[in-house]
């Protein structure tokens, strides 16, 4: 058996594509590895959302190249790929930049890597994948194979169309491309007899869904839940990321009438300021976003929000930021993830005017932050005392301790035997802790 490590970058969809090419590596003899050391091929799954992140991979590619050099003097060889999102927006420059690497693929292309290993073994043939076959993927692509825990991630659409100006979705994934329903249902029907309980839909724009059965019927977002839903095995369903255009009336109705949809949507806004968000395109308003929360909401009361935010954005004035800081105040969050807006090659807002200076944009995600932080911990601290429906995941660092999530996805530890693990108990919600919740059995 040869051994293969994966590192991965960024979302859980990247989680998701490196289970899917380990599973179709196996059959040409390649079992995990724990560390690159170890390792007769390494695949880094990149992410291009943010400068930095790109940067990593490069820095990580000096690293193995040390080992890859070890491993030729010992009478071995290490293959080394490049995947995902990077792998797509740069393409032949990676390979230009990093001699190390003996491959590149997009994240469409991740079907093509048996061949492309073939071509690098007769040292010859294209090294660069990076085309957007989006269907010919997800036809060639085994089904899942490896462990999954009792939450899986299950890719259901990818791609966007949206094409907001600060953004490399569309052009290092593509345009927005739904799996067939019953692809979709074979997989979660295939996670559910490996021990999964909960199931994480995942697109770059998940709720933009519309697929197309074999009977050419088109099937909603909301259709498609439902249909997961009536697995019996699947306890809960949950979907990121989402774009607010994309709440249909019918997924916000899901929201109240399927008992396993989570009352809990990751649902980015990136500002509140109207400008901005024009500036962004965006394509809906600061009181669009508002009234859909209000929407939502009326559909499931106990339901909790999380977001995106960009602070510093191109054009961002005092006022732009404090109307972000309003829209906050007035949604009220359960948990938010905030950056500072990043320049990314090839995106209409790099080129525009009144970039904001770094100093400014540091002091504003500060007070951003602070503010979400607070709502945060407001939300957590109003679980203290009350029953939550916990479905465990795995054991904790401590000596009889379990681990689950609340249905709003608040992690709980709680005493109590391994047998848990995969299933649902409530449990009075005590303290918080840190990071958080600590809980007994009822």
């Amino acid at each position: 058996m040869k051994k293969l490590f994966i590192k991965t970058y960024g979302c859980q969809m990247n989680a998701y594509d490196s289970a899917r090419m380990a599973d179709l590596l196996a059959p040409l003899g390649y079992a995990g590895a724990e560390t690159p050391e170890d390792a007769d091929m390494v695949i880094l799954n990149t992410c291009h959302i943010r400068e930095k992140a790109a940067e990593k991979v490069y820095s990580e590619l000096g690293r193995i190249r040390a080992l890859k050099d070890d491993k030729s003097r010992a009478g071995g060889r290490m293959l080394v790929a490049v995947a995902g999102c990077t792998a797509q927006a740069e393409g032949e420059e990676i390979l230009a930049r990093a001699p190390v690497v003996d491959m590149v693929v997009g994240p469409q292309s991740y079907h093509r890597l048996p061949e492309m290993i073939a071509r690098i073994a007769r040292g010859a043939g294209e090294r660069v994948e990076a085309d957007f076959p989006a269907l010919e993927k997800f036809d060639v692509l085994p089904q899942a194979v490896s462990d999954t825990g009792v939450s899986a991630f299950l890719t259901v659409q990818e791609g966007c169309d949206k094409f907001c100006t600060f953004c490399v979705v569309p052009y290092t994934r593509g345009p927005e491309h739904s799996r067939a329903p019953e692809q979709i249902l074979a997989e979660a029907r295939a996670l559910a007899a490996r021990g999964a309980r909960e199931l994480v839909l995942l697109g770059q724009n998940v709720n933009a869904y519309r697929g197309t059965d074999a009977h050419g019927k088109g099937w909603s977002f909301a259709r498609l839940i439902a249909a997961i839903a009536d697995i019996d095995e699947i306890l809960r369903i949950r979907y990121t990321t989402s774009h607010p255009r994309d709440m249909d009336d019918d997924l916000i109705a899901a929201h109240g009438d399927i008992e396993k949809l989570m009352p809990f949507l990751h649902l980015p806004v990136q500002s509140g300021s109207d400008s901005v968000l024009a500036a962004m395109n965006r394509q809906h308003s600061a009181d669009d976003y508002r009234r859909l929360i209000t929407r939502i909401r009326a559909a499931r009361p106990d339901i909790a929000f999380s977001s995106d935010f960009i602070v510093g954005f191109p054009g961002e004035s005092d006022a732009d930021f404090e109307a972000t800081l309003q829209l906050v105040r007035d949604v009220r969050f359960a948990q938010c993830f905030s950056f500072k807006y990043s320049a990314r090659p090839g995106t209409p807002a790099t080129a525009a005017k009144k970039q904001i200076a770094e100093n400014v944009k540091s002091a504003r995600l500060d007070v951003l932050q602070k503010l979400l932080l607070s709502q945060q911990d407001d939300a957590n601290r109003a679980l203290i005392g009350t029953t939550q429906n916990i479905l465990f995941e795995k054991t904790g660092r401590g000596p009889g301790q379990v681990v689950g999530r609340t249905p709003h996805l608040n992690p709980v530890h709680v005493e109590g035997p391994a047998s848990l693990i995969g299933r649902v108990r409530p449990v009075m919600i005590e303290a918080l802790t840190a990071n958080s919740l600590k809980g007994r059995l009822v």
